[in-house]
């Protein structure tokens, strides 16, 4: 009898042990994901903090290596591929306008694993430049859909489609 009371009373103690590993294992995933979470919205909105500033240095440092943007305007694609044309095409794109702001909105991530993650998120770019010695703001209603890499503990974009959904285009007075 003494050893049955013995052995109950040791089971019940790895079984608890076994649970509090089990919730602390649960927690520690939680947590990860979490912080993925905040990583990954972190990018998204650094990238567009740096276009306003017109950063691209270090914006194109958010993408892999032979990462590649594709911009839908009026439904044509163009496709960019690499650090270095996304240097060349942001910099000649963002030359002519001397107000640059960006305005991220809503954002979810439709996707998530340990390495990988897909996001849709929303923007509003506002773009003020001189036209025919006229001041003009662009604005320009975004979707971006991305796919992120996570490359030595850091997430990068892999991929982005740009659709620029509507353009409003008006003199500043």
């Amino acid at each position: 009898m003494k050893n049955l009371l013995i052995t109950i009373i040791l089971l019940t103690i790895v079984g608890i042990s076994n649970a509090q590993n089990m919730a602390s294992k649960e927690l520690e995933q939680r947590i990860a994901t979490i912080e993925n979470k905040m990583a990954i919205k972190e990018v998204i909105d650094v990238f567009s903090n740096l276009a306003d500033t017109k950063e691209i240095d270090k914006q194109v440092l958010l993408f892999s290596e032979d990462g590649i943007v594709e911009s839908i305007t009026n439904g044509q694609s163009n496709v960019l591929k690499g650090r270095e044309q996304l240097k060349q095409a942001f910099t000649g794109f963002l030359s002519g306008f001397e107000i640059v702001y960006h305005q991220n909105g809503q954002q979810t991530i439709d996707e998530l694993t340990e390495n990988t993650a897909k996001t849709t998120s929303y923007c509003q770019v506002i773009l003020i430049g001189e036209q025919d010695g006229k001041q003009i703001k662009t604005t320009l209603y975004t979707i971006y859909n991305d796919s992120l890499v996570k490359k030595e503990d850091k997430w990068l974009i892999d991929y982005r489609k740009s659709n620029f959904i509507w353009r409003e285009v008006e003199e500043v007075k």
